[in-house]
């Protein structure tokens, strides 16, 4: 048995079947500096327990795997140094050396998964890097979609990504990438990619429903619901492409590479756009935790 612990809330939401949502950590050691940072975490918990369900955000502290986190332990992981980004491949030793790590998409779906959590929100998922016919960065995210069932609420994908690329990826992988309430796939900070999306969806039940139906037919993996921002908080598509190529060219110009890539990226744009990046990507998660509250209340009466 891996060491792993529930928050009280976490514990007695699970005791009484209580809807719960995951939530990753790698937004408050990885996305916005302290105070901020937690203090955008405890909004996003809120929206989730004011749409019905309870909250489980996700880390690894001294080798436990802690769904859901105490007040006093979100405070110090939002202000601990040098915490590891965990994904798939290192999630595991983390755990083995008695490490903390906070968890990207891939490494919350596992631990979702291991707690017996079906729904879970996040900003926007991994996916192709631009440039990755030659350097092979592909994030982890899309083969964890593959394989562990879980639905994930995003804005998309982020869209420093090669978008065409990484929902190619996804088909290919056979995961259903569902836009919700629209004919196109948002683009993260932008609610409008260009792109027609797959397969469409107006409420969440049918979303929900749809992971159900899914997991009777025995077919692997989760599926990935595109939330699109609210009109009120996006930036434009046309206003990004050119700040994005910029945050783009100094990356390569400074040789970021690997899982600092997005990290600097975000950086970068926040800088261009004069904080605009981040007040949007606040008013994104926030906008996927209600929905993803909603598919969870939805997915126990879907099973029953």
């Amino acid at each position: 048995m891996i060491p792993m612990t529930f928050s009280a809330e976490v514990q007695t939401a699970r005791d009484a079947g209580t809807a719960i949502v995951a939530l990753e950590s790698t937004i408050i050691t990885h996305g916005m500096p302290y105070p901020q940072n937690v203090e955008t975490a405890r909004l996003v918990e809120q929206d989730v327990r004011d749409a019905g369900a309870v909250p489980a955000t996700i880390a690894v502290i001294d080798g436990t795997l802690h769904i859901g986190l105490e007040d006093d332990a979100l405070t110090a992981l939002g202000q601990a140094k040098d915490v590891a980004k965990l994904s798939r491949a290192d999630f595991a030793a983390c755990i083995a050396i008695g490490g903390t790590g906070a968890t990207t998409v891939a490494a919350t779906m596992i631990a979702a998964h291991l707690a017996g959590i079906a729904v879970f929100a996040t900003g926007g998922i991994g996916g192709v890097h631009r440039g990755a016919e030659t350097t092979f960065d592909i994030s982890a995210d899309l083969h964890e979609l593959a394989q562990t069932p879980v639905t994930v609420v995003a804005a998309g994908a982020k869209a420093i990504l090669d978008l065409n690329k990484t929902y190619e990826v996804l088909e290919t992988l056979g995961v259903p990438v569902i836009a919700y309430g629209q004919d196109t796939l948002p683009a993260f900070w932008s609610r409008d990619s260009g792109m027609a999306a797959p397969l469409r969806m107006d409420t969440a039940r049918d979303i929900a429903t749809a992971m159900v139906v899914r997991n009777v037919m025995g077919l692997p993996g989760g599926q990935l619901v595109c939330n699109p921002i609210a009109q009120a908080d996006e930036i434009p598509a046309a206003d990004l492409s050119p700040i994005i190529a910029e945050a783009l060219a100094d990356a390569e110009a400074q040789g970021i590479s690997a899982k600092a890539v997005t990290p600097f990226l975000l950086d970068r744009i926040f800088t261009l756009t004069d904080g605009r990046s981040l007040t949007a990507n606040i008013a994104l998660v926030r906008n996927n935790a209600r929905l993803a509250a909603a598919i969870a209340i939805e997915m126990g009466s879907a099973a029953s």
